[in-house]
């Protein structure tokens, strides 16, 4: 028998392992009636300007997931459809940001890392006023449209009602997820208050708060994705996060813990509780009164108008 030829004979009988994009799987079966396995990875895609330049055109059965303001998801085809009776399982996860701007093309291009430290002066003094600024410039828009049920409503899996409206929210699938994977679960919790931007404007009376919204959390995932139990979850909050609005992310423990899992990026919910009910001080004393290391890329602005001058000692600028 060739060495092709394996392959081709192989029966498949379970799955034993896959990783959470679904990039990677391990099957069991037999070949020739002896036991084999079988390691699949999708290939890398090819860098080659004259295929990247035919890149929609070879697209097939593209899905449309949703889409609000600016952003487009889809699932879609790069391969042909295959002579058995099932079709051919979407293999691209697509995201379309149309039409883009110069803070998206600097936000996706490679960048170096670099660990900043924030005082509760340089938050003070810049970046909460750098926060307002982008705030005030609309990029907020599409989550106040999901929250005013203006748009994404087919995308959104639960919405609380609740008199208190501190008490709001609304779970979303987060873009990066099929929608199907178990394993690869990301969920976004989109709180209905709008007074609260980031972890810094946490106090330590939110703590109960948000105690209780991790519980009503956890209960609902779990109701909502058969066999999915909540000490297979995990709770994080991102600092800087993308949009300053309020929001938690929910995912499968087995989601492999990229750099927006790790330190410099990644604070756990429980920490970040435990953390505010130990913390000195009255009720108003909370998150902005706390150092916070974290990673900023060297093209955003972050870096270019706050941390960069501060290094060279020059004046941070956080006007337009």
């Amino acid at each position: 028998m060739s060495t092709n030829a394996l392959l081709t004979r192989f029966k498949f009988a379970s799955v034993l392992n896959q990783d959470q994009g679904g990039r990677r799987i391990i099957l069991q079966g037999t070949i020739s009636g002896k036991p084999a396995l079988v390691l699949a990875q999708r290939g890398a895609f090819d860098p080659d300007p004259s295929f990247l330049a035919a890149f929609g055109r070879l697209l097939a059965h593209v899905k449309n997931l949703g889409e609000n303001d600016i952003y487009y998801w889809y699932l879609a085809n790069s391969l042909p459809d295959n002579s058995i009776d099932q079709p051919t399982p979407p293999d691209l996860k697509i995201d379309l940001i149309y039409p883009s701007t110069d803070k998206h093309i600097k936000k996706y291009s490679f960048q170096q890392s670099r660990s900043v430290t924030e005082t509760p002066e340089i938050y003070a003094k810049y970046v909460r006023p750098y926060m307002q600024r982008c705030r005030e410039e609309g990029r907020l828009n599409w989550v106040f449209n999901i929250l005013d049920g203006k748009s994404e409503q087919e995308t959104v899996l639960f919405h609380s009602e609740s008199s208190d409206k501190n008490d709001g929210y609304m779970l979303v699938p987060d873009l990066n997820w099929d929608r199907k994977t178990m394993a690869s679960l990301h969920l976004l919790a989109i709180v209905d208050r709008r007074d609260i931007w980031s972890v810094r404007d946490l106090k330590r009376s939110d703590a109960q708060w948000l105690r209780h919204l991790h519980a009503t959390l956890a209960r609902k995932v779990t109701q909502l994705y058969e066999g999915v139990e909540a000490d297979r979850l995990k709770f994080y909050i991102h600092y800087q996060p993308t949009y300053y609005h309020f929001h938690i992310h929910v995912t499968h423990v087995n989601v492999d813990a990229t750099f927006t899992q790790a330190v410099g990026k990644a604070l756990g919910l429980s920490d970040l509780i435990s953390q505010l009910e130990t913390m000195g001080g009255g009720d108003e004393a909370g998150m902005a009164d706390v150092e916070l290391t974290y990673n900023v890329g060297e093209a955003g602005e972050l870096w270019q108008n706050i941390f960069a001058p501060l290094k060279e000692g020059r004046e941070p600028r956080v006007g337009g």
